[in-house]
This record gives C-alpha cells, sequence and structure tokens, in this order.
C-alpha cells in the first residue's frame, strides 16, 4: 500500500512538471503562427541631432500606428498593431539630450508593440509618421526638436540656423538668357584631382560657377535629341490602401519633384583620390532617391538618368545652355521642388562634411527644404555638418520653385570618397534626402 502511495505522488508529481512544459510549447507554437502575419520590429534607431533626434522604429513590413501624449511626466506614446518585437532588440534606451530622456519598447500585449518616449520638447515640437522605401520595409519616425513651423510655438529654445555674413550686391545679377554664353566664361577646364572648389571661395555676384569648382553643376544632354525619360516622370501610383495611407501621412501624394544629379556626359564633375567621378556618385544617388519617392507616391522627373549633358545641344552647350536645361525641365513642369545633387571637393583631403545651399535671395522655403535635407543626409551618414548657407548657384536661382543643392559630403577625402562609392553609401544618402523632402512636406 505505501509502495502504490509513493507510486501515485511521484505520478502526479510528473504531470505537474509535465503540463506547464507541454502548454508553453503551445503557446509558443501559437505565437508562432501568430507571429507569420505579424510585422517584426527589427531595430530601433537613433540620432542625435544638433536640433532635433529622430528615433526610426523599423518593421519588416509596412505598419500602422497611433499616438497619444501623457503627461506627469511627459511622454509620447506609439502603439503599432499587429507587431511582435523578438528579445535580440534593445528595449531601453538612456538618451543623453534635450530633447527626450528616454526610449522604452516594449511587448504591451499579444498584438501589439508600444514605444515611450520620455518628451522634453512640449506638445509643439515633435511628430510622429511612416516611411517604406529604406533598408526596412516599414519605419515609424519620431522627430522631437526643431521639426517646422510649429516650433514657433516651443516650449524650449532651439537654435536658429545662423545667417551668413552678406558680402557683395545684394540685388540680383541679371538673368542671362539660354542662347546667350555666360559673361567672361569661357569653356571650362577638364575637372582635375581633388580639384579646389571650397564654399568659401564663391563670389557672390557670380552667376555661373560654385564655389571653387569648374562650374557649378555643369552637364550636359544629348547631342540632337533630349532623352525621352526626362520629358516623362517616373512615377508610379500607389497600389494597395496601406501605400495609399503611407502617402496622406508622408503628404507626397501628387507632389511633383525634379531631381538634379549634377554633372555628367563630358564634365565628370571632381575626381576623388582614387578616380571616382561626381557624375556618376550623383546619378546612382539621384536614381535612389527617385525610387524612395515613387514608392511614396510623388511624380519624379530627373534632369538625367544616364551619363550623359542636359542640354539638347549636347557637348556644344554654353555653360550657361547646359545650366539652364536643367532649370527648364523644373519650371516646364511645374515641379514643387528641385533639388540639385552634388559632391564638394577641395586641394587639402581633409575637408569634409555636408552643406546645404539655397538662393540668397530667395525664398523662406529654399531655405526650409535646404536645411531639411542637409539634417536627414547627416543623420543617415553621419557626416559633419557644414551648415545651410545661401548662394549664387544658377540652378537654384533659375528655378521657380523652392530648390535647394546639397553637397552631400567631400568626393576629396579619401574616406568620404570610400564612403560615396559604396553601395551602403549611396543608399543612405539617398535616404536622407528622400527623408528630408518627406519633413519638407511632411
Amino acid at each position: 500500500m505505501r509502495r502504490f502511495i509513493e507510486w501515485t505522488i511521484g505520478f502526479i508529481l510528473l504531470l505537474c512538471a509535465v503540463m506547464p512544459l507541454a502548454s508553453a510549447a503551445a503557446a509558443a507554437s501559437d505565437f508562432g503562427e501568430r507571429a507569420r502575419d505579424m510585422a517584426e520590429i527589427t531595430n530601433v534607431r537613433v540620432s542625435n541631432g544638433e536640433k532635433k533626434i529622430r528615433i526610426v522604429v523599423d518593421a519588416s513590413k509596412p505598419v500602422t500606428f497611433k499616438q497619444m501624449a501623457l503627461s506627469n511626466p511627459d511622454r509620447v506614446v506609439v502603439d503599432i498593431p499587429d507587431a511582435w518585437i523578438p528579445p535580440k532588440v534593445k528595449r531601453d534606451t538612456k538618451i543623453d539630450s534635450r530633447f527626450v530622456g528616454a526610449i522604452r519598447v516594449a511587448q504591451f500585449n499579444a498584438t501589439t508593440v508600444r514605444v515611450v518616449v520620455e518628451n522634453k520638447v512640449g506638445r509643439n515640437n515633435y511628430k510622429v509618421f511612416r516611411l517604406t522605401g529604406g533598408t526596412e520595409p516599414g519605419r515609424v519616425v519620431l522627430d522631437f526638436g526643431d521639426i517646422g513651423p510649429s516650433t514657433q510655438q516651443a516650449t524650449i529654445a532651439l537654435p536658429d540656423v545662423k545667417k551668413p555674413a552678406k558680402t557683395g550686391a545684394q540685388t540680383a545679377p541679371p538673368v542671362v538668357k539660354p542662347s546667350q554664353p555666360a559673361p567672361s566664361t569661357g569653356k571650362k577646364p577638364a575637372a582635375a584631382k581633388n580639384e579646389t572648389r571650397h564654399p568659401s571661395a564663391a563670389k557672390p555676384d557670380q552667376d555661373t560657377t560654385k564655389p571653387a569648382k569648374s562650374q557649378e553643376t555643369q552637364s550636359r544632354h544629348p547631342a540632337e535629341k533630349p532623352d525621352p525619360a526626362i520629358s516623362q516622370p517616373t512615377h508610379e501610383a500607389a497600389s494597395n490602401p496601406t501605400d495609399e495611407e503611407i502617402d496622406r501621412i508622408t503628404g507626397l501624394k501628387g507632389r511633383v519633384i525634379v531631381l538634379d544629379p549634377g554633372h555628367g556626359g563630358n564634365d565628370s564633375g571632381a575626381i576623388g583620390p582614387t578616380g571616382v567621378m561626381e557624375k556618376t556618385v550623383t546619378l546612382r544617388i539621384g536614381s535612389e532617391v527617385a525610387r524612395l519617392l515613387q514608392n511614396q507616391g510623388a511624380t519624379v522627373y530627373m534632369t538625367r538618368t544616364t551619363d550623359t549633358e542636359v542640354s539638347p545641344k549636347g557637348a556644344n552647350a554654353s555653360d550657361i545652355e547646359e545650366l539652364q536645361a536643367r532649370c527648364d525641365i523644373a519650371n516646364k513642369n511645374k515641379a514643387d521642388i528641385f533639388v540639385s545633387i552634388h559632391m564638394d571637393s577641395f586641394s587639402d583631403g581633409a575637408a569634409r562634411g555636408t552643406t546645404g545651399y539655397y538662393y540668397s535671395l530667395g525664398s523662406k522655403q529654399s531655405r526650409d527644404l535646404a536645411d531639411k535635407i542637409r539634417s536627414n543626409v547627416i543623420d543617415e551618414l553621419g557626416t559633419q555638418s557644414r551648415g545651410t548657407q545661401s548662394c549664387n548657384f544658377y540652378v537654384v536661382k533659375h528655378t521657380d520653385m523652392p530648390a535647394t543643392l546639397v553637397e552631400v559630403a567631400f568626393i576629396s577625402n579619401p574616406t568620404e570618397e570610400k564612403l560615396l562609392d559604396s553601395e551602403e553609401g549611396v543608399k543612405k544618402a539617398a535616404q536622407g534626402i528622400a527623408d528630408g523632402i518627406a519633413d519638407f512636406f511632411g
């Protein structure tokens, strides 16, 4: 009898040990089935800038979100439904920033991931939106700090972008018609290795040149007929409700954007220490930016889609004719914005960083566009900021819409040349430009 009792107790204890394991296995199997249809949160990235901080939540597929604000203490809460977060993703992040205090990410319930950010900027200085087209199919972006016009009601002291000291004449130089040659400008010399073109060398009244560069954005187009790709927008309409919702949030659906990859054809632009040509990098970045913007519902025109000039006269065009041909594409298609993409260069290979330019007598929107693109490129590439500066470059002066010229990085710097010539560098630069454009319209 005693043995029977001992055997019975042992059997009961064994059942008690096995049943939780079986239950856990069943639960794990059930979760595995559900997770197949859910978005996996793959990463939480933080870019801490001078004027704002950006938090990017990457997901394996497009996601939606709901946001709310809590007080005492101030927090921004973002719930991402139909999502799960694996253990490998960092859950708690302390931030040394005047914009946010800390970030916490957790599985709020069986189907919802919750992101909580300690907010130091008040309710007028943050925004949450979605983007697609990056390294991950779905992204939720949280910006805190100087995010646009709403900062007029800022509850913190946000630094203003300092205006560079104005020099020289303050009146716009006369418009030079495309058929006229550039005054006192002959054919430019061939680009040389480590060609000097530092921003400080720019002349305020010089209408056709870029900072100490052979000629600003001087590329030319096919010899007889324009490339048909130029006259047709590269646009793909949203094909499903998720894409349409993303378009609505980012504000890019229906926007007309002209991208101008600098140089091309006979004009190589600046050449890096190992022979990487500016015209090649700008085209690679421009093509990737176009793809990202199309995915967000924008209509995109490119001044060139191959290694060629832009003017119908090709290599026979004057410098002004070539530059005006780029402006004409934007003006004739009534673009909402114009973005010219370039690489900087200087005789000293140590020079580095990213610069945004806008026409000195242009609109505030141009300055805002230049600043947002520069800031986002820096966030992606990790380059040094050289500020947002006024200029007198032809292509940003003779376009009818907000326009900017971005010097992504220095191709004369060995490290930045290597970055710009890599697939990763091209994609990051393009993502930064696309994010800056989305911020401008957002």
